[in-house]
């Protein structure tokens, strides 16, 4: 630790070391939704997770208690590329989001609607994986946990203007390889 600086807790308040803990917990949620849009598998996100937190819980580094969010951000990114690499395979949380969303969605015993809905979802779900993990990400933040470009730049540790540029680009090819798929129709 550097002498004479002191870190504080992950909400702002001095009194000694951050509790890890603490901001664990608080950030737990969020950290899933990414690690989950890199992995997709219930037990892989777990395993990351654990990852993270004991890298967490035995640092070294003082971090600043107004970086955690997005050092924890840093952290999890790198576990899960650490996991990926080790387990030798990639899996994509697009199939777990429609399987989601299909589970959410009305239930009509209106049979070619519930095709028409599971036709759609599958291929949203296959323009998901096509784009970049980080687009996934960052479009699967917005539209399922409902967060703002500031709750977005906050965690992620960005500036809003970045988020808004990362969004709008993603939106951008979503919606390429959705019409590409024919789910939506091309405006000309």
């Amino acid at each position: 630790m550097n002498a004479g600086r002191e870190p504080t807790q992950p909400d702002g308040s001095s009194g000694g070391p951050i509790d890890w803990a603490l901001a664990l917990v608080r950030h737990d949620r969020w950290l899933r939704t990414i690690v989950a849009a890199r992995l997709g598998e219930r037990q892989a996100v777990d395993e990351v997770l654990q990852e993270v937190s004991l890298a967490a819980v035995g640092t070294k580094v003082v971090v600043d208690p107004a970086r955690v969010a997005g050092w924890l951000y840093r952290l999890a990114i790198r576990k899960t590329l650490l996991y990926r690499r080790s387990r030798g395979r990639q899996h994509k949380l697009a199939g777990r989001y429609a399987e989601r969303a299909r589970q959410e969605a009305d239930g009509s015993p209106d049979p070619l609607g519930w095709l028409l809905l599971d036709e759609r979802l599958a291929l949203v779900r296959e323009a998901l994986g096509k784009i970049p993990a980080r687009d996934a990400e960052i479009l699967l933040l917005k539209y399922t946990e409902n967060w703002s470009c500031r709750d977005l730049a906050r965690h992620l540790g960005q500036t809003e203007a970045a988020i808004e540029s990362r969004l709008h680009r993603a939106r951008r090819r979503l919606r390429d390889e959705l019409e590409g798929s024919s789910v939506i129709e091309v405006r000309r």
